[in-house]
């Protein structure tokens, strides 16, 4: 009948993307667009949330003979279809009441709505989509999936093949070409001193980065060439060259930058030459070999254990990764490791491998939880994104810097202790 308003159940929809009735597939981001639209309708009009009514077929004229407007089977499959996307898409964006303060005069507070996040922001943290993306099927949404990564946080794969690779090289050098390991050493504390003094600039200081590349060939030079008097000398050195490079640039911030310029030196070249010390005595690159498997198992068995069943984090507020039971994993680990290598590598007492295991776990996640301190202080995630899977340099090296000193000196005492008992 014209004029009449009966016969237009399918030919307008509830969802403006299939206003035509065509039922176009959804991505995610317009389901999120559709319901903070909806949020600010409701919070301006204050009414609640309804399904928006059917729009009216348009009148038809009097001069034009009546058309048959009844929906055909294919519009009328169209017009379920949205209609049932469209109550997903509703239902699954019901709000939680909150609480609201009230202040001491009784006038309502008017509460701003939260800015939206991306997608990416949230899978960023737990490596799922959030809840409400979760109620609409797969069917409904177009668009290839993010890949999820590790419960850990990493793109494991990419992890496993960076690490095979710097692991080689290093082992290349030690069993094969000496020299191959002093240039690994020293390209390694560049790029390291050089993603640490970039990370600063986030905290407004400049560090004048010559001195930095500069004890980054020095240091581990004088370690090869002299021992551990040269390698002293030549990093009081260039902390003196740092401090009269960033002089002559002016009194302006010079206190953060020299006090930056010390701390850069000698978390990275200082502490990655102390490996190129234990080449000195017998069997050092087998030492140097120990000390870093035993690195790589407390990564290894760390990462296992918290995943599986890590449920009590160490330190929330800097790490809240690392749980506990993936530190006694670590820790049982490397001591079996340890006790393995010191007996039939170094020809040492089994305990002696326990004892170093001991200490090195407690240095590596010691190490662990101070690169992630600074980071969380200069508000960053990674140092750089220089290795997939890891971020930078110093996101692999950040246990390694304090297990070698710590086990170049623990292993000279049990050498020591054997060799007086």
């Amino acid at each position: 009948m014209p004029g009449s308003t009966e016969n237009t159940g399918g030919n307008a929809s509830a969802v403006p993307s299939v206003a035509s009735g065509n039922a176009q597939p959804m991505t995610r981001r317009e389901a999120r667009a559709l319901r903070e639209a909806q949020e600010k309708a409701e919070k301006r009009g204050g009414k609640k949330r309804s399904e928006p009514a059917q729009a009216p077929a348009p009148q038809a004229s009097q001069e034009q003979p009546a058309v048959d407007l009844a929906p055909s089977a294919e519009d009328k499959a169209k017009t379920a279809h949205a209609k049932q996307r469209t109550k997903i898409v509703f239902g699954a964006d019901k709000e939680q009441p909150k609480k609201v303060a009230q202040p001491a005069s009784g006038q309502p507070v008017s509460v701003q709505p939260e800015p939206p996040q991306s997608d990416s922001e949230d899978l960023a943290e737990t490596g799922e989509p959030d809840a409400q993306e979760a109620a609409i099927p797969p069917e409904l949404l177009i668009g290839n999936p993010e890949p999820k990564k590790s419960r850990a946080g990493r793109n494991l794969p990419a992890a496993i093949g960076v690490g095979v690779v710097l692991l080689g090289i290093v082992l290349a050098g030690l069993f094969l070409y000496e020299p191959l390991l002093v240039f690994a050493v020293t390209v390694l504390s560049g790029i390291g001193c050089w993603e640490v003094a970039r990370a600063t600039t986030h905290a407004k200081t400049a560090v004048p980065q010559l001195p930095l590349y500069l004890a980054s060939v020095l240091l581990p030079a004088s370690a090869v060439l002299g021992g551990v008097e040269a390698l002293g000398f030549s990093f009081v050195a260039c902390i003196l060259i740092a401090l009269l490079f960033r002089v002559m640039e002016g009194l302006k911030g010079a206190v953060a930058s020299v006090m930056s310029s010390v701390f850069i030196i000698t978390w990275v070249p200082l502490l990655l030459s102390f490996a190129l010390l234990m080449l000195e005595g017998d069997n050092g690159q087998w030492l140097i070999a120990t000390i870093l498997l035993l690195a790589v198992a407390n990564d290894t068995f760390g990462y296992i254990v918290g995943v599986l069943i890590g449920k009590h984090p160490m330190a929330p507020k800097i790490s809240p990764k690392k749980s506990w039971e993936g530190f006694s994993g670590s820790m049982i680990g490397s001591m079996a490791i340890g006790a393995c290598a010191m007996y039939f590598w170094l020809d040492m007492p089994w305990w002696t491998g326990v004892i170093l295991a001991f200490f090195t776990t407690i240095a590596a996640t010691t190490g662990d939880f101070a690169e992630s301190m600074v980071k969380r202080e200069l508000g960053i995630k990674d140092m750089s994104n220089l290795l997939p899977g890891h971020g930078g340099i110093m996101d692999r090296l950040d246990s390694v810097l304090f297990v070698i000193p710590l086990g170049y000196l623990i292993s000279h005492l049990l050498a020591w202790s054997v060799a007086v008992f």
